[in-house]
């Protein structure tokens, strides 16, 4: 079962939605204990990081999360769910991520091209820069759907896949069982589906000793 976290913000029953249609068993969910007996998880969000991260920190969550993850359990973040595994975020200030990766969320704006709208929104082919399981059912170049006015930058030994805004981006990160995608694979089509079809079959990669960042 996959538990998909409920903390107040986020897409969380089109992802939920999504996991049924690959006949995954998912729950959205705020409880502690169904977190903790999930096989694995996925935090989702959107919004501003400081409010998601202080929304996450009221509800215990964080702690759950990080110990989780810690133990081995696969977690995947999407979108700025996947910011909030690094470190920290410069987005209005500085704040303090989950740092179950190592590196930081920046502004896209005075990086990339300034006739380039902000936020980045829309269809971008992937660029596979590492080998990896969730790449399985996809192919170099696939392209997936992205809603973001920052970044993860610095943080070169996680990232499995970029895309292209003028700079190439940080699409895609992995590091052991923690995992995240900037774009939306839920809003992605086959392409998303086919991840998020890899990402529940994950054991099975890590068994193997088939492909891994």
């Amino acid at each position: 079962m996959i538990a998909i976290i409920d903390y107040g913000v986020g897409n969380l029953f089109s992802v939920c939605a999504s996991l049924k249609k690959i006949g995954a068993e998912a729950v959205v969910t705020s409880d502690k204990d169904v977190i903790e007996r999930a096989d694995k998880l996925i935090l989702p969000g959107v919004g501003a990081f400081a409010d998601a991260m202080a929304k996450l920190k009221k509800t215990g969550l964080d702690k759950v999360v990080k110990a989780q993850a810690e133990k081995g359990k696969y977690i995947m973040g999407i979108c700025l769910g996947m910011q909030m595994l690094f470190e920290k975020s410069y987005e209005y200030g500085e704040h303090e991520g989950l740092g179950l990766l190592k590196g930081s969320v920046v502004p896209m704006k005075g990086v990339i091209d300034g006739e380039l709208k902000i936020p980045h929104i829309g269809w971008n082919a992937l660029r596979f820069e590492k080998p990896h399981f969730l790449f399985k059912y996809i192919k170099n170049g696939d392209c997936v759907y992205f809603v973001h006015s920052y970044y993860a930058t610095d943080c070169q030994d996680s990232v499995i896949a970029t895309a292209e805004y003028d700079k190439h981006l940080t699409a895609a990160v992995a590091k052991d069982n923690v995992l995240g995608c900037q774009f939306h694979p839920e809003k992605s089509g086959e392409v998303g589906l086919n991840m998020l079809k890899a990402f529940c079959e994950a054991e099975n990669y890590a068994a193997s000793g088939e492909v891994k960042a």
